[in-house]
């Protein structure tokens, strides 16, 4: 019995929050400063992230180049030793 009585205060509750949420309205210049404000944070670490970048941190991501043969010259060396 708790349990329904729990649902039913939950459902009226958010049922309650729609209908005042539906009848706010914001101004305009509030949803283009939220807009902004969306995209500043979505883009933060390509615009501040520039500034604080370790060069360490990027030398050590980068694969090691080897300077191994290619295993054409391997092949075309062979073929010249038979």
């Amino acid at each position: 019995m708790r349990v329904w009585l729990a649902c039913f205060v939950v459902l009226f509750a958010l049922a309650e929050l729609f209908d005042w949420v539906k009848g706010f309205a914001l101004p305009l210049p509030i949803y283009i400063l939220g807009g902004a404000f969306l995209a500043v944070a979505s883009n933060y670490d390509k615009i501040i992230g520039y500034y604080f970048t370790d060069v360490s941190i990027n030398a050590s991501l980068e694969e090691p180049q080897l300077n191994l043969p290619s295993p054409v010259s391997n092949l075309v060396e062979e073929d010249e030793g038979a």
